[in-house]
């Protein structure tokens, strides 16, 4: 019903998940009685202070399998994301719920769950289903359009093919004729995403055509989405950003405990699987045990920072000089180059411009862009008046390229070298992405001028034709970083 109390329903969150929980244990024989000491994620039943584990080799163990990393590791599980995903969204079709493409950040995924539905994302990031898309699309367009598109010609992404409905947003020119091209044989919905960043009248229009998001997903899944719904799912999105970016925050240290491409892996396609949420906080306490008490982050209260919703969104999370420990001296030219990435998304199978740049003595210890930091920076309020205005307002704060003006992108990028202390910028440009390829000269300007720090700008697509290439002008920007370090 519409008009329950906000707390009764975030309440009333809480103890529908304890119960899924015990269900689950139910099945599994893993029942959430008690955490072990050793690893507060795990929460199977105890014998003698010894924990059991006969899901490796089939006998009682007391450690993990000596066949590999173990069956709690969260790399491991991560690193068969796409195998779990498509368990999980199998599983879901099977109990009857819709499976939700979605094709950009800005689609709240908090309104999907609120239905029922299960969100997955289906950009893509294989150079393999690009020969198929360029008989429809121009060969000189972005490859995460191409691969995305050429999925669908060639009818093999299992979630696109199980998807009841695919949700997309008019954001960047070539994205938008796509998406006819999609709609001919696939049901979708195309939300008009204004790109006035600042002006209150486009989130209006912003808030309205979520408002008719929410009604389109009623009338097509037989649902109705009332606030106490959307609250349960605002509350399960927020615990999903906070976990991730506890993980993010790691990379702040000296040196950090992960490499980019690790912490990369550390996500899903899918948002809101409970099993995932599971090893988001495994990894968090193998991390904190690994690096010791003296190295944490710095804990903030959850009321810390940004007001949910609020204006100042992104940066006032990421604390303050003093949350930071200091680097080593200068001179220490064996050290990686701390690197802050910037730019396209870098989606699922598109990795390989980040292996370069650490592959030649860097590690990128912040990623800017929409598979990093950016979306999940900013939570949304559960308990507002107005749930659905507050969700508008979160999405609409996202500092894509397409909006304009987009001060919030550079006041961002602001914040994360404050925050994360990089010796330089590399911003990666896919091939034909107007907005980010013209906005790249306010963030050269941007690192160089205000920030002091070296910028190197990559344009490139799927391809690896071009990896030497690119690898030596990564080295050549080392150089320069290495000299001004120990110049100092």
């Amino acid at each position: 019903m519409r008009g329950e109390s906000p707390r009764a329903c975030l309440w009333l969150a809480s103890y529908k998940a304890f119960f899924q929980n015990v269900a689950a244990g139910l099945r599994t024989g893993r029942l959430p009685l008690e955490r072990s000491v050793e690893n507060p994620a795990d929460t199977r039943p105890k014998t003698g202070g010894r924990r059991l584990d006969k899901s490796c080799c089939g006998q009682v163990q007391s450690q993990p399998c000596a066949k590999g990393r173990g069956p709690g590791d969260p790399f491991a599980w991560f690193g068969r994301m796409i195998a779990n995903c498509l368990e999980y969204a199998q599983a879901a079709k099977r109990e009857g719920r819709p499976v939700v493409g979605i094709l950009c950040e800005y689609t709240p995924r908090e309104l999907i769950l609120a239905a029922g539905g299960v969100p997955v994302c289906l950009c893509a990031g294989s150079a393999a289903t690009i020969p198929a898309a360029e008989e429809y699309l121009p060969s000189n367009l972005c490859p995460l359009i191409k691969s995305t598109f050429g999925y669908h010609v060639k009818r093999s992404n299992p979630f696109l093919e199980m998807a009841d409905l695919l949700v997309a947003e008019t954001t960047c020119d070539g994205k938008k004729k796509m998406y006819e091209l999609l709609a001919e044989s696939r049901p979708m919905i195309v939300l008009e995403l204004p790109q006035k960043a600042d002006d209150e009248e486009s989130l209006k229009a912003w808030e309205r055509e979520l408002r008719r998001l929410q009604a389109a997903l009623e009338e097509r899944f037989g649902v109705r989405i009332t606030d106490c719904r959307l609250r349960e799912a605002i509350a399960a999105m927020n615990r999903e950003r906070a976990l991730r970016r506890r993980l993010a925050e790691f990379m702040r240290l000296e040196p950090p405990p992960l490499t980019g491409r690790q912490l990369l892996e550390l996500k899903s396609s899918i948002s809101g699987i409970p099993a995932d949420l599971e090893q988001y906080e495994q990894a968090i306490a193998r991390l904190e045990e690994r690096i010791g008490q003296d190295q944490k982050p710095v804990a903030r209260r959850p009321d810390a920072g940004a007001t949910p919703g609020g204006q100042d969104g992104c940066p006032s999370r990421l604390g303050g000089q003093d949350a930071r420990p200091p680097l080593p001296a200068g001179g220490d030219s064996c050290a990686p180059v701390r690197v802050l990435m910037t730019g396209v998304p870098v989606v699922h199978g598109a990795e390989r411009v980040v292996d370069i740049i650490e592959s030649a003595g860097g590690v990128v210890v912040c990623m800017e862009n929409c598979t990093g930091l950016k979306p999940i920076l900013e939570d949304v309020d559960a308990a507002a008046a107005d749930p659905l205005r507050t969700l508008a307002e979160k999405y609409y704060h996202l500092p894509c390229s397409v909006m304009t003006r987009n001060d919030r992108r550079m006041d961002l990028l602001r914040a994360l070298a404050r925050a994360y202390r990089p010796e330089c910028v590399i911003e990666l440009v896919w091939q034909a992405c107007l907005t980010y390829d013209i906005e790249s000269h306010a963030v050269k300007r941007l690192a160089e001028g205000e920030l002091g720090l070296p910028y190197l700008k990559i344009v490139t697509d799927y391809s690896p034709s071009d990896s030497a290439r690119i690898a030596m002008r990564v080295e050549a920007l080392y150089e320069t970083t290495r000299a001004r370090r120990n110049s100092r």
